[in-house]
């Protein structure tokens, strides 16, 4: 294969790979395999239910407990319907930019695991380097769970793990969790003169989601918790950003649908959220069923991303404060697929070049300089692994 000796070089490659979440991502691991190839690094696939995706892994260095993950995620979100001036599949540089889908979110980090692998192949490193590349982090950082629990059955235990999602190279110790419902609101068709021998699957959809709104106010109003307050915003919200439905204006609407996502801060379980939510959900159906039996809420969960809660003395943040020197404390309101890592017993924190506000935007871009700090981070990193 052609000779690709810098990060940037890795990430031109990889931004032509186009990646959207609801396609494949098998060139892009093929040419990883080939890549960690080259520098007699062996990788494992671990293969989607449906065969057409693949998260990959690999190690670098002796086989003992102890190392370093540097994970990423090899999907990004669609150019559909984006202004972009620039060709999204080809990286470009302009204005000291670099531009194309993916540059930020987050290709420029995979570009610098790759980097740190084919350079840890090199060097006398003491304690193991280890990759995890992943898919559909854009749809729910769920399917990681594969890969995370394959890496425990496959590989030395690490000891920290750095997810490098867009930070502006801070060290980002905590963030929120997910938890995501689809909805289906059942009702029944009369005429909408006769209202109240119909049930209005809109309607009834609506009691719901203003039940939302009422935790958003009574979230909003209480004293944060010591792990709540360093979040913008502080508490947990409740959203719904698409909603269809219904027949015509003069009908009670027979079926409504619409999705409703949680972010919850550490320290609040999603298992509470989702209890609040499905006992509502069930008041309302026994209500409206009173009318027709044939109405009600059916439910089905989307997604649920655990929150990343900061740690005491955690050895990642250590390890990261050390390498950027970076002591300011961060947290983030979106989520990552750190949070899979922690709730598995691993020491996580999120550490990446870019900035979050591009991530997803037309004419992403990854400055020159954020790409240099990264790959000052990875020398620092190498360095550090052979002593």
């Amino acid at each position: 294969m052609e000779n690709y000796s810098t990060a940037r070089e890795i990430l031109a490659k990889l931004v032509s790979f186009p990646t959207v979440s609801r396609d494949t991502n098998l060139p892009l691991v093929e040419w990883v395999e080939t890549y960690l190839d080259s520098y007699g690094i062996q990788s494992q696939r671990i293969m989607s239910p449906c065969g057409t995706k693949a998260h990959l892994y690999a190690q670098v260095g002796p086989d003992d407990d102890g190392g370093v993950i540097l994970s990423g995620h090899t999907d990004v979100v669609p150019v559909d319907g984006q202004a972009w001036t620039t060709d999204p599949w080809t990286l470009t540089e302009r204005d000291g930019k670099l531009y194309g889908r993916g540059s930020c979110d987050m290709k420029g980090f995979d570009a610098l695991a790759l980097f740190a692998m084919a350079r840890a192949s090199t060097l006398p490193i003491k304690r193991p380097l280890q990759l995890a590349l992943s898919f559909d982090e854009e749809v729910g950082c769920v399917a990681v769970v594969d890969l995370v629990e394959a890496m425990l059955g496959a590989l030395p235990r690490a000891r920290e793990v750095i997810v490098g999602e867009p930070t502006m190279m801070k060290v980002v110790t905590g963030h929120k969790g997910g938890l995501g419902y689809h909805v289906h609101v059942r009702g029944h068709e009369v005429h909408s003169s006769l209202l109240p021998y119909g049930v209005s699957a809109i309607m009834q959809a609506a009691k719901l989601i203003d039940w939302a709104n009422q935790r958003n106010v009574e979230n909003a109003a209480q004293t944060p918790s010591e792990l709540a307050a360093p979040f913008v915003p502080p508490f947990t919200t409740l959203h719904v950003g698409e909603i269809e439905g219904g027949t015509a204006h003069n009908i009670t609407a027979k079926d409504c649908r619409f999705f409703i996502e949680f972010r919850f801060v550490p320290g609040e379980s999603p298992d509470d959220w989702a209890g609040l939510f499905e006992a509502k959900a069930a008041e309302l159906s026994a209500e409206m069923q009173k009318i027709h039996p044939d109405t009600g809420f059916d439910l089905k969960r989307g997604f649920a991303l655990p929150a990343l809660a900061p740690e005491t003395d955690g050895p990642a943040e250590t390890l990261a404060r050390r390498l950027t020197g970076d002591n300011g404390q961060h947290v983030v309101s979106y989520g990552t697929e750190g949070s899979q890592f922690q709730v598995r017993g691993y020491s996580t924190v999120i550490c990446g070049p870019g900035d979050i506000a591009q991530a997803h935007q037309p004419d992403e871009f990854l400055a020159l300089e954020q790409l240099a700090a990264g790959e000052a981070f990875i020398d620092r990193l190498l360095e550090s692994l052979c002593f």
